[in-house]
């Protein structure tokens, strides 16, 4: 009898996740969330924490908040930690430092300040609204050669662009 692939036993936690919105509302138990504002006023400090962009490459050379490092959510962990293709030193020996993270809307971050939290980073929170928001809120970004964006020239590329497909049926 050859033993199953699948585990048997299940945590409570995985047991009930049965969403992406499902995954948020649990990380949210845990991670705080700061407003674009917050953000601005905490980049004017003689000591900025880290911005943490956790969006794609290609989104984050579209449009990405000034100063902010690129690490994908898919490459997070090795990034964090020593000994790895993707280690980015400024993350595997900061977990002391202040991080917030960044994405489009404000989603992945919040996933991703969950996982650093539990790999042992104390001052990472998660930017609420995302850089959607801190458009919105008229801070600057800029593009993948450094140059500014208006905020109108940035809107478009930070649009949410779910097709119909993607849509659940009715």
């Amino acid at each position: 009898m050859r033993p199953s692939l699948v585990p048997r036993v299940v945590s409570p936690i995985l047991a009930r996740m049965t969403s992406y919105a499902a995954l948020l509302a649990d990380a949210l138990t845990r991670v705080r969330e700061i407003m674009p504002w917050d953000l601005s006023g905490l980049l004017a400090q003689p000591t900025p924490p880290l911005v943490l962009d956790v969006r794609e490459p290609a989104e984050f050379a579209q449009a990405h908040v000034p100063g902010s490092i690129n690490v994908p959510r898919g490459l997070l962990e090795a990034a964090c930690d020593w000994g790895y293709d993707d280690t980015v030193p400024l993350l595997a020996g900061g977990r002391e430092h202040a991080v917030v993270v960044v994405c489009r809307s404000g989603n992945r971050s919040v996933l991703a300040a969950d996982l650093m939290q539990r790999m042992g980073f104390v001052h990472v929170v998660s930017l609420k609204t995302g850089v959607r928001g801190w458009n919105d809120f008229e801070q600057p970004l800029v593009d993948g050669d450094e140059h500014l964006l208006s905020a109108d020239a940035a809107e478009p590329l930070l649009a949410t662009r779910v097709r119909a497909d993607q849509l659940r049926p009715r």
